[in-house]
């Protein structure tokens, strides 16, 4: 008889979750996984996919007006959002059977229902109030949207969990937030003929970026028609008495609008959890503190992902997650690296990064290079529209090796996930300038930059 019911007990059935369920059933173990809304988590069920597809309906409206210049005649064109939302409910659907039956053909029960720690090795199922035992357990909740509660009038509002499933779009929206969400949201509802204004409280959106990709994309929006603003915070909303939304900001203005957006960041998704009950340490945020293997304070309970608040990615949720199945199960004590993450902020324009920004850079080295290029692509010759590429190589001056690499521009997710590869090889500008380009495409500028467009010293350009 063994000591406990089960070698991994996985709460929460996101990407973190599901891909350490699924590996350890595979190596042979006894593994249940406990969900209580959909398998997925958020990326699958209301982020990163969902929204990737909006984004896709959302440029449209460009490409038919881009036709032109090269020669097409587009008819009349309609959007219909209803049958956009059905179709990509039907795509969500179809991916979480996929993760399902990931989890089955592995041999890992699935449990739906919420489970909550009652000790270090026990969890209470509660839709059937069963309390069963593990070796190990891992948390894998993630994270979910702040409501902003201090806000007067937030219960008015919708985050970006509902945005996806709207009944009717918006003719006009507010959106609060200066992040990738905020961001992305706002290109999206634009694209789709919505009129949309963003409020930041900082001084430039997307605050951990390159500032060249701030800016670059801060303007662009604006040039399309994005009202933008900065140094401004929503104080209260009401419904007017035409029954639309009427947000007040803090500089007096009062801001009419059907729907309301907050995209205020995210919350480490822990309460009610048990936390206390098995003594897991948390920190300010909420979030689970964990060391280098995924481990809390607690040596039977790890956790990844979101809720760690380490890095909010739905990579670095499943490499989390690859890494202790092999630290518990293969012998092979792993610490997740998040060094070098390529990431890609779905605007339009989009933004694909990777590395060191020039500030963050200018902190820790004593002279950079930088390559700067700012240029209209080819497509936009024919077709007429302004939107400019900027890309941007920072170099330690010391030894050549490339600190960070910035794109602004169509494809520049695509850009980056390639060029992550290159800044994780450790390589340097030489490498770059030893590269023949593939001719005509805007990512030939990456290597044909042999001149410095300036330097930095001490943090300052010079």
């Amino acid at each position: 008889m063994t000591e406990f019911d089960y070698d991994l007990f996985v709460i929460g059935g996101g990407s973190g979750g599901v891909r350490s369920a699924r590996l350890a059933a595979g190596l042979g173990k006894k593994v249940a996984i406990a969900e209580e809304y959909r398998f997925g988590g958020t990326c699958v069920i209301r982020g990163c996919v969902p929204k990737k597809l909006l984004v896709y309906a959302s440029q449209f409206s460009e490409h038919f007006e881009d036709s032109r210049g090269f020669g097409w005649s587009v008819g009349e064109s309609a959007f219909d959002w209803p049958t956009l939302i059905a179709n990509k409910d039907r795509e969500i659907d179809r991916l979480e059977g996929l993760y399902r039956r990931g989890l089955e053909n592995a041999g890992a029960e699935i449990i739906a229902s919420r489970a909550e720690l009652t000790g270090p090795n026990s969890v209470l199922i509660k839709a059937t109030g069963q309390t069963v035992t593990a070796r190990h357990i891992l948390i894998a909740v993630g994270g979910a949207p702040n409501p902003h509660a201090a806000l007067p009038g937030h219960e008015l509002c919708i985050s970006s969990n509902e945005a996806f499933h709207l009944d009717e779009l918006p003719k006009a929206i507010l959106i609060a937030g200066g992040g990738y969400i905020a961001v992305e949201f706002a290109n999206i509802f634009h694209g789709l003929g919505v009129e949309t204004t963003l409020i930041y409280r900082g001084q430039e959106i997307l605050s951990r970026f390159d500032q060249d990709m701030r800016r670059g994309l801060h303007v662009a929006m604006e040039e399309k028609g994005i009202r933008i603003l900065c140094h401004e915070v929503f104080e209260k909303i009401e419904r007017g008495p035409d029954g639309r939304l009427l947000a007040h900001t803090s500089k007096g203005k009062a801001l009419a609008a059907d729907q309301v957006l907050l995209a205020l960041g995210r919350d480490p998704n822990t309460h009610g959890l048990g936390l206390e009950a098995a003594g897991v340490k948390t920190g300010i945020k909420g979030e689970i503190l964990v060391d280098e293997y995924s481990c809390t304070n607690v040596e039977s309970i790890y956790a990844v992902g979101d809720v760690t608040d380490r890095v909010q990615l739905t990579p670095v949720a499943i490499h989390e997650a690859m890494c202790l199945v092999d630290t518990l199960y293969r012998d092979r004590p792993t610490s997740p690296d998040h060094d070098m993450i390529a990431t890609a902020v779905f605007s339009q324009p989009e933004i694909g990064t990777v590395g060191l920004s020039e500030e963050e850079a200018g902190k820790r080295f004593d002279t950079l290079e930088i390559y700067r290029a700012e240029f209209r692509p080819m497509k936009a010759t024919l077709s007429g529209r302004a939107e400019k590429m900027i890309m941007k190589i920072v170099v330690n001056a010391d030894d050549r090796k490339v600190l960070g690499v910035h794109i602004l521009g169509h494809e520049a997710g695509e850009m980056a996930q390639l060029l992550g590869i290159a800044l994780k090889a450790g390589c340097t500008k030489d490498d770059f300038d030893r590269t023949m380009a593939v001719h005509p495409t805007a990512s030939e500028e990456l290597v044909t930059m042999y001149t410095p467009s300036y330097r930095v010293k001490g943090g300052e350009r010079v």
